[in-house]
């Protein structure tokens, strides 16, 4: 898999086209109330200024290492001097040349005001009205002027009036007449203003509102993106914040790329980290899956960082490669019976309590989840046995196990709570508890003491059983069922 900064992006040009804003961030301290109203007294200790909406699009994409053109409408003010002086000393890159400046019109600005490390109060400053034609005329002819010098154009749709529907329609009429690929992240409810773009990146919380669809699991996300590709003839990406990222094409399957848990600080300016990536990463060769993975671990990477930031290839690269250290130790937890007996023995001369489950885990469920997590509060070491699809079969019947005995080892290996995987071939894992005598053995309170497989080795060991709590009406064979029919 090719490295994020080894993908070039140096010779590529980005034309960003959209609602430009200064997000400002008054940080401090509280400690006190204001004895003029019930609120707090922050006491000022820093000020920063960051890019925000298209205009961190744009930073995003220097900051990986390409060339953008940004078109954005600004006031005479402060703001738009302060975003421009922002823009040129820190990300040099951006091409500022094209901004539009209005007589009638503010620069969007946001300001934050952050005590003890939480946000107090907001403070906007904005006109979202539509632009007037002369405005919609000037941002058109800088869009025509530039397209003949970028291999790609984003369309940043913030609502605040810059891509009003004669912008938005002739943008992409001028960027399709010139066989340029046009992103767009669209706010609107009704996305059929953006047909004939080539990608649409909603988050799951403006599908729905764009097509009065539920958006929660993969397979509603395909139906509700299948609508707006019949309509728009675009291909859907849409992030889905800790359930990671979706690409539905007008043909073809569904591509769903999970993401992977992780301290979140600030979620300001990710969907533009994600805009930025995806568009550098469709003008190369890459499978879309790497792209939009490219794509996810730019945004996961972000929103570890305070206020709207911008993300490095060498960062993105950091977070995949920690990614796949991840995998790797999931994967190393499955074992066999012998190494899972050289495993505890080292953890039993360590002083570890050493917890022992087993069943087949078909198909993992709540209850399975809420019996594993009962297993581990009992022991530092938890070791689950899982039968064979060979053991499954004997037990359940042909038409199990629904999920292979690879599927079913990873899968558990994935769980935070399991330390150790072991595949028995037996209809009971009593060799394997002769193999490893664990301190607690632990079964659901549907069985006894006595009905145990194991509870006399472990007891007559030192050790003890430990009946889980079972949640009710929850079971595989109940799953099964009910797909079935």
């Amino acid at each position: 898999m090719v490295r994020v900064s080894e993908m070039h992006f140096s010779d590529a040009r980005v034309l960003v086209i959209g609602d430009a804003m200064l997000d400002v961030y008054c940080e401090g301290s509280v400690a006190r109330v204001s004895p003029e109203a019930p609120v707090p007294v922050v006491l000022m200790a820093n000020e920063r200024m960051v890019p925000g909406g298209a205009a961190n699009v744009a930073a995003n994409i220097a900051s990986l290492g390409a060339a953008a053109d940004l078109i954005a409408v600004l006031g005479r003010d402060s703001g738009a001097r302060d975003l421009a002086d922002l823009m040129r000393a820190q990300f040099p890159r951006v091409g500022l040349d094209h901004l539009v400046q209005s007589d009638t019109r503010s620069t969007t600005t946001k300001t934050r005001v952050i005590g003890n490390k939480y946000q107090v109060v907001r403070l906007d400053r904005e006109q979202s009205g539509f632009l007037d034609a002369a405005t919609e005329n000037a941002v058109l002819a800088k869009i025509e002027a530039r397209l003949p010098f970028c291999s790609v154009v984003i369309l940043s749709d913030y609502l605040k009036g810059v891509c009003s529907d004669r912008v938005i329609r002739g943008a992409i009429a001028l960027a399709r007449a010139a066989g340029k690929r046009i992103l767009v992240d669209p706010k609107r409810s009704d996305f059929s203003i953006y047909e004939g773009a080539d990608y649409l990146k909603p988050n799951a919380k403006e599908l729905g509102a764009a097509t009065g669809m539920p958006c929660g699991t993969d397979g509603e996300i395909a139906a509700a993106a299948r609508r707006i590709t019949a309509l728009t003839g675009a291909s859907v990406i849409v992030t889905r914040s800790e359930r990671g990222m979706s690409f539905v094409p007008p043909e073809g399957d569904p591509i769903h790329i999970p993401t992977v848990a992780r301290s979140v600080f600030d979620v300001s300016g990710a969907g533009d980290t994600v805009m930025a990536a995806l568009a550098l990463g469709l003008q190369g060769r890459e499978p879309m899956a790497h792209v939009l993975a490219v794509a996810n671990a730019a945004a996961a990477v972000v929103v570890g960082k305070a206020g709207t930031a911008t993300v490095t290839p060498e960062e993105i690269d950091e977070e995949m490669r920690a990614r796949r250290t991840r995998r790797s130790a999931a994967r190393s937890k499955v074992v066999a019976r012998e190494e899972a007996r050289r495993a505890v023995a080292q953890w039993r001369a360590e002083g570890r309590i050493i917890g022992f489950a087993n069943g087949c885990f078909d198909l993992l469920h709540p209850g399975h989840i809420d019996l594993l997590e009962q297993a581990a509060e009992q022991c530092d070491r938890l070791v689950v046995a899982l039968n064979t699809d060979a053991s499954v079969r004997r037990l359940k019947g042909e038409s199990r196990p629904v999920q292979d005995e690879h599927a079913r080892a990873t899968v558990m290996a994935a769980l935070g709570m399991v330390d150790l995987v072991v595949l028995f071939d037996e209809d009971t894992p009593k060799a394997l508890i002769e193999a490893l005598l664990p301190d607690v053995l632990v079964k659901g309170a549907d069985y006894t003491v006595e009905t145990v497989v194991g509870a006399d080795i472990v007891q007559a060991n030192g050790g003890r059983v430990y009946l889980a709590t079972l949640v009710p009406d929850m079971s595989t064979s109940a799953l099964v069922r009910r797909m079935r029919g």
